[in-house]
């Protein structure tokens, strides 16, 4: 079983950056797809964003395109979200996940098969 750990939200104003991680434990990281979701309250968990492999390919959904950036760095077993101009509709509790296999672009929550704990980001207005 695989631990994701998660770490970097925070409280921060409209307009701000803050960047999440996600450690994963075990050897194999850079078998794994990697991905980002949140989740705000009273609102179903969402896709966020996801990454190949290698890191040479990422899926973005539209309400993050252009200001969230996932990458990776397999030698350190971890996934960054580096998210620009933050909007209070971005508050939520953001959530690490893997998924075994090759295919990126799966946007599903189903579809992954690991979840960390989750790091909470509140954006003020």
């Amino acid at each position: 079983q695989v631990q994701l750990v998660e770490s970097g939200g925070g409280l921060v104003q409209a307009g701000g950056s803050l960047r999440l991680s996600c450690v994963a434990s075990g050897r194999t990281f850079s078998t794994y797809v990697m991905g980002w979701f949140r989740q705000a309250p009273g609102k179903e968990r969402e896709f966020v964003a996801t990454i190949s492999r290698s890191g040479g390919s990422t899926n973005d959904a539209d309400t993050v395109k252009g200001r969230f950036t996932i990458s990776r760095d397999n030698a350190k077993n971890t996934v960054y979200l580096q998210m620009n101009s933050l909007k209070p509709e971005d508050t939520a509790v953001y959530y690490c996940t893997l998924r075994f296999g090759s295919t990126y672009y799966y946007t599903r929550e189903t579809d992954y098969d690991s979840w960390g704990q989750g790091t909470q980001v509140t954006v003020s207005s």
